[in-house]
């Protein structure tokens, strides 16, 4: 099976292509869609059937819950207990790139949730995504569309390169504009607790919300996307290496004096690799942590595309705002731990 690919206006989706790939939800199929963050690869979230088949497609392991997306706010008390500071939450950031945790009412499918006592939910800001979400009627869950411990698509053709001939339809609306997943906070509690930095900053929380938001102490289970390696590019990624290390790395590879080192950062990589290290035409700087988030999987993805040996990058100086988002996914990407099965 080859996916469909239907391209729709990202802020005037056509209503006769929404239908239709509403229809594969509803008939238990799998769509790969955008969101503001990255593209997410979407099964009617009430059927067991249909989300098992985002695992088999993803190759994701059944302990790693998914997201459930919903066109309004009110329908999230359908599936979960929302508690006063949810409410408040969803009030002032949805719809947007923030997932919150919740005590589940036990009715979504135990794939769903992982077998836990709580399910994510989020509503998404990209007008593709609601107008799917709203056209499907039903809860859609909708991890990345990717293969498990990949990059993340922000592109239809990363979702075509990874998963393409295991979905029905692939909805192009063009590149997303945050670029890394969804914040998840655990708010089952009094304490709202982070469990994955992403496209709304713990900062912005605080100021609107007026709550503190612990950044330790919740149970990683419940969040999607924490548990094992993700993000990772098919060749070494070195984070702020050392001319040294760089060379390691080159060795281990069995890259010969042809070897072609890409780079990314804020930050040219005379900061920690020295001149003549880094092929120029594999060097890409961001102006700030927002558009180095905007570009990181694509850039990873670009890296491998052209030939790369091994990729360098320079995480931001700042654990705050999109750069903590940024410092995350280069991290997990990086790790040799916690390895997808």
């Amino acid at each position: 099976m080859t996916a469909r690919l239907l391209r729709v206006d990202p802020w005037n989706p056509d209503p006769g292509l929404i239908d239709e790939a509403a229809r594969v939800i509803r008939g238990g199929g799998l769509v790969a869609f955008p969101t503001e963050t990255v593209y997410g690869l979407g099964a009617d979230g009430t059927s067991a059937t249909a989300v098992a088949g985002i695992f088999h497609a993803k190759g994701r392991p059944a302990d790693n819950p998914l997201i459930l997306h919903f066109a309004a706010p009110e329908l999230v008390a359908g599936v979960a207990v929302v508690t006063p500071s949810a409410s408040k939450l969803m009030e002032l950031f949805w719809p947007g790139p923030l997932t919150l945790v919740l005590p589940s009412l036990g009715v979504v499918p135990r794939e769903v949730s992982a077998g836990l006592d709580t399910v994510a939910v989020r509503m998404p800001s990209h007008p593709v995504a609601l107008a799917l979400i709203s056209r499907a009627g039903v809860p859609v869950a909708a991890p990345s569309a990717n293969t498990s411990g990949r990059p993340s698509p922000t592109d239809a053709e990363a979702v075509f390169s990874d998963v393409g001939a295991s979905v029905d339809l692939v909805l192009d609306g063009g590149a997303t504009s945050v670029g890394v997943e969804s914040t998840v906070l655990d708010a089952t509690g009094p304490d709202l607790v982070l469990l994955r930095p992403g496209g709304c900053p713990v900062e912005e929380i605080e100021a609107r919300a007026g709550a503190r938001v612990l950044l330790s102490g919740g149970d990683g289970r419940r969040s999607p996307g924490v548990r094992y390696r993700h993000y990772a590019p098919r060749v070494p990624l070195l984070l702020n290496p050392t001319r040294e290390e760089v060379a390691l790395a080159l060795s281990e590879a069995g890259a010969g004096a042809r070897a072609r080192v890409a780079w990314m950062g804020l930050e040219g990589p005379e900061v920690s690799l020295g001149d003549g290290t880094v092929d120029l035409e594999l060097s890409v700087l961001f102006d700030t942590p927002e558009n180095y988030a905007r570009g990181l999987f694509h850039a990873l993805r670009t890296f491998e595309r052209l030939g790369a040996d091994i990729i360098a990058a320079r995480l931001p100086d700042t654990d705050r705002g999109m750069g903590r988002a940024v410092r995350d996914r280069l991290e997990r990407a990086a790790s040799r731990s916690h390895e997808n099965p």
